[in-house]
């Protein structure tokens, strides 16, 4: 078979000490400065009561129970199991058991949700006008320029995502733009979302522990040690 050949284009190699190096630098900087005025915006964190604590981690138990499920033997993970299932019917672990079935009050009339909610509007603005405005930079100074290969193969659906601000059809999706490299930095620099506040504004805690409990019900368990000293013995060359 044929091999498909290398598409070789000839660069300046200033472009790597005048655009790769001052953007990485850039956008390295402008992380720590993001970091900075985040902590300085985020207001100081209060001090949770017991029964919110116990029902919050009380519903990280049984998420912890269904993940870890097969390190357990059967009969230890079915006493688990039947606890968790009848305390999440019951709603035992609620912080405000006689609002057991109410509909979860409005977010914009609780004090607590409306502070929370210009938090999460303060870090969006920390992220939102350094990146427009580094935008801008790259669009005004370094806008056309294609400064790095990709050191593995890519498909033609990779195009678009890394060849942003250099219209050509024939290059092959392995070379980067000076866009596209500022967008895979910025991107690189976001942390792991912390997912979904568990028992957040408009959030009903009863919904979530009978959703948890039906989650439990239905699990197929199977332990990995069953069977291990066949298994052991098989793996035994004699």
């Amino acid at each position: 078979m044929a091999q498909v050949p290398i598409q070789t284009i000839h660069r300046d190699p200033q472009l790597f000490y005048w655009i790769l190096i001052p953007i990485t630098v850039v956008m390295i900087l402008t992380g720590i400065l993001r970091h900075y005025a985040t902590v300085l915006m985020a207001a100081a964190p209060k001090k949770q009561d017991l029964p919110s604590i116990r029902e919050q981690r009380s519903l990280l138990r049984g998420i912890n129970l269904r993940t870890n499920a097969n390190v357990l033997p059967p009969s230890s993970f079915q006493t688990r199991k039947d606890y968790l299932v009848a305390a999440y019917e019951e709603g035992k672990f609620l912080k405000e058991p006689e609002k057991k079935g109410q509909a979860a009050p409005n977010p914009m009339t609780d004090p607590a949700a409306m502070e929370g909610m210009m938090g999460m509007m303060k870090g969006n603005m920390a992220m939102i006008v350094p990146q427009t405005l580094i935008m801008g930079w790259i669009n005004a100074f370094f806008s056309g320029f294609v400064i790095i290969r990709l050191p593995f193969p890519l498909t033609i659906k990779f195009k678009s995502m890394l060849q942003a601000g250099v219209a050509t059809k024939d290059m092959d999706p392995q070379w980067m733009s000076s866009i596209s490299c500022q967008m895979a930095q910025q991107m690189g620099q976001m942390a792991p979302g912390a997912g979904a506040q568990m028992f957040g504004p408009g959030v009903d805690p009863d919904k979530q522990f009978k959703g948890e409990a039906e989650n439990l019900a239905v699990l197929a368990h199977q332990y990995t040690l069953e069977g291990v000293e066949k298994r052991l013995l098989k793996s035994v060359k004699v």
